[in-house]
């Protein structure tokens, strides 16, 4: 499927300063595991931090297949800083989808110039690929809110200046999860300890605790009881994201293995002349390509105003995908490919949470399954 010329020219861009701003501090990053905010201030400088954001706030306003370009394009630089980048846009969504104009106009011109940073507080040690079974209760008192509870994976939990938080008004009742805007600074919420992860390491993971944290009311996004068909409908898009994003990740270790085999010798020969090579470096291509055509498609739906079954499949199409392709990498490079001075072994340990956040790949089985059978 085509891009205009307006988003080839979006994707150049961003491409070009995945490689040049991007790439040169990754491993660093990934070694340290500090994120590089000079990156993001360089994504804030493109009005990237403003993806989601609509023009009359001063975002980006981008529609979902150049959204879909941008997310491929830094995840060609890094996956960390994508995924980053992909959940500040999910807070930004949500305010734009469903806040007051005041609640617009006091956060989207601000974080879409990058700083609040964003996070996403939806799951919970207990209540992952089943958010129903959430604890975290935001109890009605006068005209504030009172909030108890735990959230776990939260990107950008130690960086974020917002949250969007998922939170019962009843803890016992599942129909009353309901969609609130936190300050980070209020009394009561404490952030944890950065997760060691296996990969994805520059990107900060933590769990949020909040203790008898009170909120105005006003602070409230959705309805009562309407906050997980609101999440439901926003984790649509960041699913054609985290697809977008496993076509990048996996062609940057398509590109490593392209020109590793040029270089490395064998038998008197490079690498590429081997068959068995050669026919591995099709096989990768062609995931790539499938993957970029099947994502492409799902934010075409998703601009046609559905995409959820469309969505899923691309998600996990892409991510299945990203984990051949990376894996494929490796075993090109041979023993170089198991060391971190190569890239392809981070791309490797990268690929695999692509297969789990944002909807495991058993669940994205379930969605396109009840869409076609139920």
């Amino acid at each position: 499927m085509s891009l205009t010329d307006e988003q080839r020219a979006i994707r150049d861009v961003v491409r070009e300063f995945a490689r040049e701003e991007i790439r040169p501090s990754a491993r660093e990053a990934d070694e340290t595991q500090t994120f590089p905010e000079s990156v993001w201030d360089g994504l804030a400088g493109l009005d990237l931090t403003g993806l989601t954001v609509p023009e009359e706030y001063g975002g980006f306003g981008a529609d979902p297949v150049t959204a879909s370009v941008v997310n491929e394009a830094v995840a060609y630089g890094s996956l960390s800083i994508a995924t980053a980048l992909s959940v500040h846009s999910l807070a930004t969504s949500c305010i734009a989808s469903f806040g007051s104009e005041a609640q617009c106009e006091r956060w989207l011109p601000e974080m879409a110039a990058g700083r609040p940073v964003g996070a996403f507080a939806l799951s919970e040690p207990h209540a992952g690929s089943n958010p129903a079974e959430m604890s975290t209760e935001a109890r009605r008192e006068g005209d504030e809110y009172i909030v108890n509870g735990d959230k776990q994976w939260i990107t950008n939990g130690d960086r974020s200046g917002v949250v969007i938080l998922f939170a019962k008004t009843d803890r016992s009742d599942p129909s009353t999860v309901t969609q609130f805007l936190v300050p980070k600074d209020v009394d009561g919420l404490t952030v944890g300890e950065k997760e060691d992860k296996l990969g994805l390491r520059a990107s900060d993971t933590t769990s949020l605790t909040f203790d008898d944290v009170r909120i105005p009311a006003e602070n409230r996004l959705t309805e009562e009881g309407r906050g997980l068909s609101a999440a439901f409908e926003i984790l649509t898009g960041g699913r054609i994201a985290i697809a977008s994003q496993a076509v990048g990740l996996a062609d940057h270790a398509l590109e490593e293995a392209i020109a590793y085999s040029g270089e490395r010798e064998q038998f008197d020969q490079p690498i590429a002349e081997i068959q068995t090579i050669r026919h591995k470096i099709a096989e990768m291509a062609t995931r790539v390509q499938a993957s970029r055509q099947l994502t492409r498609y799902a934010a075409r739906e998703r601009a046609a105003g559905d995409g959820a079954m469309a969505a899923s499949m691309a998600k996990l199409f892409a991510s299945k995908a990203a984990m051949a392709v990376t894996n494929e990498a490796v075993q090109i490079h041979g023993g170089y490919g198991y060391v971190s001075e190569f890239d392809v072994e981070r791309l490797y340990r990268d690929a695999k949470i692509t297969e789990i956040y944002e909807g495991t790949s058993e669940i994205q089985k379930t969605v396109i399954a009840r869409n076609l059978l139920d």
